[in-house]
């Protein structure tokens, strides 16, 4: 008996995400059926006192809409809201991957420094949260350092993405002297990658975080 083809949904914070995990869904996840919910005020709801705690609700909302449109998964395309995976998931009754946990676990292997860059702070902090809990899994201690870029959001926020790549990749440039794998914490700094030469691994979620959801797709 043939299989039917999968249907996941992307649970986007911005935009700019939802055409490259498209292209990684078509590409990793032939035949699958693509939902995309964005909500593109959680990120800077999160650094306000008054709205940040109707965020957990609202992804939950979102889950919980995917299921009843029949996702078999669901996949976090934002590291500031993975903390919040686990218990949407729980509420809703379907499988929800954090986009950043394929990342996290390929950086604790890289090696006992890590680097992480972000260009907000509200996603550094759960990053290197993540970072100790897949450290503590695989049983190693790295030292893990951060910086969070300046002026990097805004540039891309305005549309300025070569300004954001070249900021991004400055800092790539700066870390890699220091540490054996940078590690980038939002997806939507992966074009960064390719401005930097470094002669250490520079890990990126999209790839890594949907090659990870085929792989559950298949484990069915």
């Amino acid at each position: 008996m043939t299989q039917a083809a999968p249907r996941i949904a992307f649970l986007h914070t911005g935009a700019v995400n939802i055409a490259p995990f498209g292209a990684l869904a078509t590409e990793l996840i032939p035949g699958a059926t693509v939902v995309n919910y964005l909500d593109d005020r959680i990120v800077a709801d999160l650094g306000d006192d008054e709205r940040a705690a109707s965020v957990p609700e609202r992804i939950d909302d979102l889950v919980r809409a995917a299921a009843a449109g029949g996702a078999d998964a669901v996949l976090f395309t934002c590291s500031s809201i993975s903390e919040l995976a686990a218990p949407a998931a729980a509420a809703a009754g379907v499988p929800v991957l954090r986009v950043d946990e394929a990342m996290a676990d390929a950086a604790v292997r890289a090696g006992s420094r890590i680097r992480v860059l972000a260009t907000l702070p509200t996603t550094c902090r759960p990053t290197l949260g993540l970072l100790q809990e897949r450290a503590a899994l695989a049983g190693v201690e790295p030292e893990v350092t951060s910086e969070v870029i300046e002026g990097a959001f805004a540039a891309v926020a305005g549309g300025d993405r070569a300004t954001h790549d070249r900021l991004v990749a400055a800092a790539i440039e700066r870390g890699a002297a220091e540490a054996d794998v940078i590690v980038l914490a939002q997806a939507s700094m992966a074009s960064a990658a390719e401005a930097a030469s470094v002669d250490v691994p520079v890990l990126t979620s999209p790839r890594l975080g949907v090659e990870r959801l085929a792989e559950s797709l298949a484990a069915r």
